[in-house]
């Protein structure tokens, strides 16, 4: 079976290497360059990744776009910046694959000192709690690692194109009856600075839009 890994990239030629080096076999990447300024494109092409381009600034219409692009039964989100192994997309695929999840999250386990800043620690820890009271779904991260079935995340119709796209699909998730669980992945240094968890800034921007999401959803 081939999987799709969709991987939104912004400037990421100095992480691509080693994320798309560490792929799994049967794991096909899909990079979609959301107006890089630097050789990602270029670099992910090299690799042997399939390259799709959206001109539209935004977290959420960077996963569309590779959505829409995307073949495969089952596909799996994941950032581009080296903060996640590939390797370990297997096991958050293996509940969907085997029938005992619908939407899987990668609940990130910081492996190393100062990976996840605390703005943003306490941000996620503050939506998760909030999404598990309101879907009854046992989440403790919105972590950017997840895989579903490709055809039923675009039957959810997912309208947000900024950084409350990962909110919406797990609300539209659950109010569609899925079974939402999560696996543990690793959480590592990322090859330069997160443009989101980096900085206090970037952190309020997407605790913002995802607040946003969950007010007009209810």
């Amino acid at each position: 079976m081939t999987v799709d890994v969709i991987l939104p990239c912004l400037d990421e030629e100095a992480a691509l290497g080693w994320v798309l080096g560490r792929m799994p076999a049967g794991y096909r990447p899909l990079v979609v360059d959301n107006g890089s300024t630097d050789r990602s494109a270029e670099i992910a092409r090299d690799l042997g990744a399939h390259v799709v381009h959206e001109p539209r600034r935004g977290f959420g219409a960077a996963c569309h776009t590779g959505l829409l692009a995307s073949t495969a039964d089952v596909v799996c989100f994941m950032d581009a910046d080296a903060s996640l192994d590939p390797r370990q997309l297997p096991a958050v695929v293996a509940p969907v694959t085997g029938g005992h999840a619908d939407l899987v999250l990668g609940a990130r386990r910081p492996r190393t000192a100062g990976v996840w800043p605390w703005h943003a620690r306490i941000g996620n820890a503050v939506l998760a709690r909030t999404l598990r009271r309101r879907t009854g779904a046992p989440l403790h991260d919105l972590g950017p690692m997840r895989a579903a079935g490709r055809a039923r995340l675009l039957d959810l119709g997912l309208t947000d194109r900024r950084f409350g796209y990962p909110c919406e699909m797990v609300l539209r998730a659950a109010a569609a009856g899925w079974k939402i669980t999560e696996a543990e992945v690793d959480y590592l240094p990322r090859a330069g600075r997160s443009k989101v968890t980096g900085t206090v800034r970037g952190t309020l921007q997407a605790v913002s839009d995802m607040r946003r999401v969950m007010a007009e959803l209810g």
